[in-house]
């Protein structure tokens, strides 16, 4: 499951990754999508090769699989990240709309990715200086301890800001006197945030959280651990779909690119006659 999931999470991620940094102008978010796929893009190809070593029965070191592993964590971390900050500035563009457009740094998106890879790095890197390659200082350590106490409250941190901020997003649409119009950006942010809930949220919630009291609660054993495993593989392989689906919804597939489709999946501006003529004039473009 985990190789079908990932051979066609990579064909979307690539995709995704060739339109997004050679075909179409890049703005505040489609840089943290273009980083968002690029953190799926490689978390799908780990999966892949994990898988197919197993299959194989392959025998490999001992220091290569706790690497893997660590790499696997930075790229989670880091979608994870990267899909927090998404949700935090689509919020502050709509809290904050006079704020934003006037008075955000105009590099703002490419600093903080590159901020996100920098610390998802360094957290991993220091854990497993900290733990050693096989966490056996974590009962008798403090360092080892101190780290896996920040991991685990970053990662928490992150979870409440991705929920709060997609709540208030949530709100701001339904609840509010005067309510924001309903965009693609913001169907395809919110869709990609639910399926996280769904599907990503496990293997961070097992493996930095109940991980640590299994000796207290045996009930959390492999066959989770392995569920969540194949839910993140679902989680990485469903963005891609999610942007195709959200551009291609309401228009014929006949006569469009891909690039049509995910530029209008992207569309921070409601649907109006003018947008449609001037798709019309993008598509007529060589």
């Amino acid at each position: 499951m985990i190789i079908i999931f990932g051979l066609v999470g990579l064909t979307g991620n690539a995709i995704v990754l060739w339109l997004l940094g050679f075909c179409l102008k890049r703005n505040a978010f489609t840089v943290y999508i273009l980083n968002l796929a690029l953190a799926d893009f490689f978390f799908l190809l780990c999966h892949i090769i994990n898988s197919i070593l197993f299959l194989l029965d392959v025998f490999y070191p001992i220091i290569f699989l706790q690497c893997f592993y660590t790499t696997m964590t930075v790229l989670y971390i880091a979608g994870l990240s990267m899909l927090s900050a998404i949700s935090t500035e689509r919020c502050l563009s709509v809290l904050c709309p006079i704020w934003y457009h006037c008075h955000r740094p105009e590099h703002t998106s490419t600093v903080m990715c590159a901020i996100i890879w920098v610390l998802s790095l360094l957290i991993c890197i220091l854990h497993r200086y900290f733990c050693g390659l096989f966490d056996i200082k974590y009962k008798n350590d403090n360092g080892c301890l101190a780290s896996n106490f920040f991991t685990t409250a970053y990662l928490i941190f992150l979870f409440v800001v991705l929920f709060l901020s997609s709540l208030a997003l949530l709100a701001r649409l339904f609840c509010s006197t005067g309510r924001m119009k309903l965009t693609r950006l913001y169907v395809t942010i919110m869709l990609t945030v639910l399926v996280f809930l769904l599907c990503g949220l496990p293997f961070g919630i097992h493996n930095f959280l109940l991980l640590k009291i299994t000796d207290y609660f045996p009930v959390f054993d492999y066959k989770l651990y392995l569920a969540s495993i194949v839910l993140t593989a679902v989680n990485s392989c469903a963005n891609p779909i999610i942007y195709f689906f959200v551009g291609s919804f309401r228009h014929r597939l006949k006569h469009q690119t891909l690039k049509m489709v995910l530029q209008r999946a992207l569309q921070d501006t409601p649907e109006t006659a003018e947008n449609m003529v001037e798709m019309s004039r993008s598509k007529a473009e060589p």
